[in-house]
């Protein structure tokens, strides 16, 4: 089972940038698809990107040309880059992997900790 640790949540103005980052063990995460979902307060998680095997990606309409999902194959890291952030991104963030069921992506495995992303001026 692959084991998660997620980083580089903080504190930043709207229209500025962070970076997540998402470090694995146990698997290989070129091997497998990853996703990363995010949780505001009172609300349900939701699927913010995915990447696949073979690099592919998928977007929330929400983040769709601001948000980039990407990998480093010899760090074994997932990442998310979070370009032109809105206060309503403000969110606990969290990677996790994921299959593919019919089109749809679910989450397989433990949740993280997460990494929180606050967008406040």
């Amino acid at each position: 089972q692959v084991q998660l640790v997620e980083s580089g949540g903080g504190l930043v103005q709207p229209g500025g940038s962070l970076r997540l980052s998402c470090a694995a063990s146990g698997s290989m995460v070129s091997d497998i698809a990853m996703g990363w979902y995010r949780q505001a307060p009172g609300k349900q998680r939701e699927l913010v990107a995915t990447i696949n095997s073979g690099g592919g990606t998928n977007y929330a309409d929400s983040v769709k040309g601001r948000f980039t999902i990407s990998r480093d194959n010899a760090k074994n890291t997932v990442y998310l880059q979070m370009d032109s952030l809105k206060p309503e991104d403000t969110a606990a963030y969290y990677c996790i992997r994921v299959i593919n069921i019919a089109g749809t992506p679910y989450p397989i495995g433990s949740w993280g900790q997460g990494t929180q992303v606050t967008v406040s001026s």
